[in-house]
């Protein structure tokens, strides 16, 4: 498989309600390297490396979130794979 990496902006109501830490259950179930972090407009950062299957699946995974969130748009951007070697959640 290829390796691939992206960039997402996710906004709503995704601050608060477990966001990150779901992001970062999902991606070690994915095998997804990469980071979760708040930002202070409200919306959450994220970058997901690895195969492309899994780093769709985290992008799928954001588009939800996890119970409580209310996301109203993810913007996704691709990017070159940095050689990340785990997943790490910002505070």
């Amino acid at each position: 498989m290829s390796e691939s990496a992206v960039e997402i902006r996710v906004t709503g109501w995704v601050q608060g309600v477990g966001f990150r830490w779901s992001c970062q259950r999902e991606a070690e179930r994915h095998r997804v390297r990469g980071w979760v972090r708040n930002e202070p407009d409200g919306s959450v950062l994220a970058r997901f490396e690895g195969d492309r299957g899994p780093v769709d699946a985290m992008v799928d995974f954001c588009r939800a979130g996890p119970p409580g969130a209310r996301v109203e748009d993810v913007d996704v951007r691709d990017v070159e794979p940095s050689g990340l070697t785990g997943f790490e959640v910002s505070f």
